[in-house]
């Protein structure tokens, strides 16, 4: 068995309707995954399933969220060890350790290409920072300007399918998995 980490690109379906995470845990085990564990109620989902590719489970779990749920939502696997290693890759520590809140992660598919990180940086604001590390992109964000112009940058459209979280999330998932 592995452990693996899936992370699901919006828990909010309608504006009247949330994943609720003991109702994910549920499609999670009639997938035949056991020890199902969730991490707040923002769709993060810990899980052990015999050895896969990432990209068979990112599929099954894709089939059967609408069937749970009513629509397709993206979703993001990665194996506890490649989450471990990610976690560690983290470029900007001191910012994480400083403001956990402010520091989030891109985390994508496919990787983005290092190219996209030059059309990125007109989107930063002077005091925002700007990473990209084996394809996933880490920011820095303002504490003056709520609104940050790279959060439209880096979506699906742009640069394909990723979802974002912050560094206390990023740990969390890494600590449950350690």
């Amino acid at each position: 068995m592995r452990t693996y980490i899936a992370l699901l690109y919006s828990v909010v379906l309608t504006p009247q309707r949330r994943v609720v995470m003991a109702d994910l845990k549920a499609m999670a085990e009639a997938l035949g995954f056991i020890n199902t564990r969730t991490l707040a109620a923002s769709g993060n989902l810990v899980f052990d399933a015999p050895e896969t590719p990432v990209a068979e489970l990112e599929t099954q779990l894709e089939a059967a969220f609408p069937k749970a749920f009513g629509r397709h939502v993206d979703i993001i696997v990665r194996d506890a060890a490649g989450w471990l290693a990610f976690a560690a890759s983290n470029p900007f520590p001191e910012e994480s350790t400083q403001a956990a809140d402010q520091v989030a992660v891109r985390v994508m598919r496919q990787p983005v290409p290092e190219a996209a990180l030059e059309t990125l940086r007109p989107h930063a604001a002077p005091d925002e920072k700007i990473a990209l590390v084996n394809g996933d992109i880490w920011i820095v964000f303002s504490r003056e300007r709520p609104n940050s112009r790279l959060l439209g940058a880096v979506g699906h459209k742009r640069l394909g399918v990723g979802t974002s979280r912050n560094w206390n999330t990023v740990r969390k998932l890494a600590e449950m998995v350690a």
